[in-house]
């Protein structure tokens, strides 16, 4: 079974616990620069928004990768960064409609999210869980499908 990640971003308080924990297993430091996951402050509405990359399914930052270092996990399903093959030409990161790639300075590489081999620590250390694990198929088109088929099409009519 397939898993991703699932934001919620109204259970959100903004504490960074995910971007410490990220940036520490991935790092091995707290640097919330180099978290892959983010969280977006929104000040004028106090509100938080997580955010990390979704995994996509036809991941445009594997298909603008011009030396092949985006891979396909067949583990978790994750799209992962071959370090020894990146040439930190920063591609991926423009492909990317969501801005989840980011470059990092310290290595001459991007870094993206892998779902840490399919035991996601920013959903370890979420005090709310914003940020949960859940089945693939609990998320994303086929969940609003299965919604909008129990919805009442017919209401205000």
């Amino acid at each position: 079974m397939q898993k991703s990640l699932h934001i919620d971003p109204g259970k959100c308080t903004g504490c960074l616990q995910c971007e410490a924990a990220c940036s520490l297993v991935n790092e091995g430091a707290v640097n919330p620069s180099k978290s892959r996951i983010k969280v977006f402050n929104f000040h004028d509405e106090g509100r938080f928004v997580p955010y990390t990359c979704t995994q996509c399914d036809e991941a445009w930052c594997m298909q603008a990768c011009p030396v092949d270092a985006i891979v396909l996990n067949p583990e978790n399903g994750s799209k992962d960064v071959l370090n020894d093959v990146c040439v930190g030409c920063k591609v991926c990161t423009i492909a990317c409609p969501f801005g989840t790639i980011n470059y990092n300075s310290s290595t001459g590489k991007v870094i993206k999210c892998d779902l840490c081999g399919g035991d996601p620590e920013c959903v370890a250390a979420c005090p709310t869980q914003a940020i949960t694990y859940v089945d693939a198929n609990a998320t994303g088109l086929d969940k609003m499908r299965a919604w909008a088929a129990k919805t009442d099409n017919a209401a205000g009519a």
